[in-house]
């Protein structure tokens, strides 16, 4: 990377969700270009041959040939940033002197501190104010969680609450409720701290949607859902 210049990025993952979420993190930073989309290494390997990238996103666990592997094997590669679900990898990844490690589900705030990591390894410059698009654009963004064999997308706007059932999720929207089995604590981590609250070990409310509260209950839509001592004070700091 030089000063000055485009960052030139490629991304590798062979789920497209991923992918997606990743595409619209590089379209939010102004100084990001996104060159290349691969669904597995060998892809990537045919496109270096050829095209020239500055910083590539690339998962650990591909198909045919693992994202750790690909380092193996690549001579004066570009930066790296490592994408995947599993955090055992870390350590591996770390020895293969990549820039950084993002853990799935990327949080857009983590991407940003991760490119800036790079970008200091690079001495490139970069416009500070492009990481705060991301935040602006809130009612048009989504996530996607796992539903019925299949990944379904939710946009943030929809959301009414959230409630965990022991191994299950309830995600309550605007056109229905969708179940995920999935962590409250992943979950949660997938959504934007200005925009979601949790006001229980089992509820998470949209702060937009709130029709009413106390220091006990909150009001959305029809339904009342508590407020757990251990979040009161935290709850209120923010709606008040």
């Amino acid at each position: 990377m030089q000063k000055h210049k485009t960052i030139r990025c490629l991304v590798a993952d062979d789920e497209p969700p991923a992918r997606e979420i990743l595409q619209r993190y590089i379209s939010n930073m102004p100084d990001l270009e996104l060159v290349r989309e691969c669904s597995n290494a060998m892809q990537v390997l045919s496109f270096l041959q050829s095209g020239e990238v500055d910083l590539i996103f690339l998962d650990i666990n591909m198909p045919q040939l693992k994202g750790i592997e690909l380092l193996k094997i690549l001579k004066n590669p570009p930066k790296i940033i490592l994408t995947t679900a599993y955090a055992e990898y870390a350590l591996e990844g770390y020895e293969l002197d990549v820039v950084d490690y993002l853990l799935k589900p990327i949080q857009f705030e983590r991407f940003v501190k991760a490119v800036h990591k790079a970008v200091n390894l690079s001495g490139h410059s970069i416009n500070q104010s492009s990481t705060t698009t991301e935040k602006e654009t809130k009612q048009d963004s989504f996530v996607y969680f796992r539903a019925d064999r299949k990944m379904v997308k939710v946009m943030l706007g929809d959301i009414l609450y959230i409630e965990s059932m022991k191994d299950y999720v309830k995600i309550f929207t605007s056109e229905g409720v969708l179940i995920t089995k999935q962590s409250m604590t992943s979950v949660e981590a997938m959504l934007p701290e200005n925009h979601f609250i949790r006001t229980h070990r089992s509820f998470i409310v949209s702060v937009p949607k709130i029709k009413s509260f106390t220091h006990e209950l909150i009001e959305i839509e029809k339904t009342e859902i508590p407020i757990g001592k251990l979040f009161r004070n935290n709850v209120m700091k923010m709606l008040q």
